[in-house]
């Protein structure tokens, strides 16, 4: 039986698809399988993929007769063919760096009680040369599960890169794949979910995988206020399934909560000094942030918006000192802890 199976969904990235297998099968290790489903590409993909497999057995071929959507395609992998030790969904544009597969699954032996795995992504733009990377580990960092749930809630975003994100099969069978009604944000419900049953790790001070920036990139075509909009769903979904499994889940959902009303109004008061006052959603930022917090209109964000609607957007811009929205951030965030602070986490 393999230690670790790759999963690598497609869909018109066939021009992708051979560094992105190359980069597998360079790893040292060789217990391993891989495959490709094709999810109805419009492209050459299939095709490439059939003659990739052709080279190696390990390598297998799913092809999908009509497009059924990243979602359903992750999870056939990850739950209906995945049999292995460890689990990786490594999406056909990125690339894996050399050892990143030997480090995880050390890791991983070492520390049975760990179900997720990531590390750092490189963030390469692919009209630019591949940069550098760094191969060796600082050391890997164990989190009991509810203390890194905790982290992510005070944080409210996603700290994993899923090419780095390497799985124990068993943990993830268990509790289930993606979530079909967050398109946007399953990942990062799902690695929550990962958190209330298992530990976290991540490798310090090593770049695990290239993440390719290209015109086509998922995160490239999201809308703002969608991926606000679906990452308080996440972190509602989290509470309100496995709220009783969680200490103190209560105010780390408040938290959150604030967290990304404070990030919509950010953005809105951002398109005043930006002056992108018609790319904007305003009105559906603030709506966002009233029905995610009740108390938004005691956010200093909110009164930095109402400021600028008052001046406008033109005196907005000039009244603004330099690096005053670093500083304004800083100092907001500061001013809320000290004022509302959240007691017993």
């Amino acid at each position: 039986m393999a230690k670790i199976d790759i999963v690598i969904p497609c869909y018109n990235y066939g021009r992708f698809l051979d560094r992105c297998v190359q980069s597998v099968l360079d790893q040292k290790v060789r217990d391993l399988r891989i495959l490709i489903i094709d999810d109805a590409s419009t492209d050459d993909s299939l095709n490439v993929a059939r003659r990739i497999a052709a080279t190696d057995a390990r390598i297998t071929v799913i092809a999908h007769e009509q497009n059924k959507g990243h979602i359903a395609t992750y999870n056939e992998g990850l739950l209906g063919w995945a049999e292995s030790e460890y689990s990786l969904l490594l999406s056909a544009d990125d690339v894996l760096t050399p050892g990143a597969l030997d480090r995880a699954i050390a890791v991983l032996d070492a520390h049975p009680s760990v179900g997720l795995l990531y590390g750092h992504a490189v963030y390469w733009h692919d009209d630019q040369p591949m940069p550098s990377v760094r191969s060796r580990s600082a050391g890997v960092k164990i989190w009991r599960g509810q203390d890194w749930l905790r982290i992510v809630c005070l944080r409210a975003h996603c700290l994993v890169s899923t090419p780095t994100a390497v799985v124990r099969t068993s943990v993830q069978q268990a509790i289930g794949g993606y979530r079909s009604d967050l398109p946007h944000t399953a990942d990062v419900e799902m690695w929550m979910r990962f958190a209330v049953h298992s530990d976290v790790a991540y490798i310090r001070r090593v770049d695990q995988a290239y993440y390719r920036i290209h015109s086509r990139n998922m995160t490239v075509q999201r809308v703002s206020i969608v991926d606000l909009q679906q990452r308080r769903d996440a972190y509602q979904a989290i509470f309100d399934n496995y709220g009783y499994l969680i200490p103190n889940a209560h105010a780390l959902l408040r938290y959150a909560n604030t967290k990304i009303a404070r990030e919509a109004l950010w953005r809105a008061c951002s398109a005043y000094h930006r002056r992108q006052l018609v790319q904007t959603p305003l009105a559906e930022l603030i709506d966002l942030a009233r029905s995610t917090d009740p108390n938004f209109v005691d956010l200093p964000e909110y009164w930095g918006f109402r400021w600028r609607q008052r001046v406008g957007s033109t005196a907005s811009y000039f009244l603004q000192p330099i690096m005053f929205p670093a500083i304004y951030r800083r100092l907001c965030g500061w001013l809320w802890w000290k004022a509302f602070p959240i007691r017993g986490i």
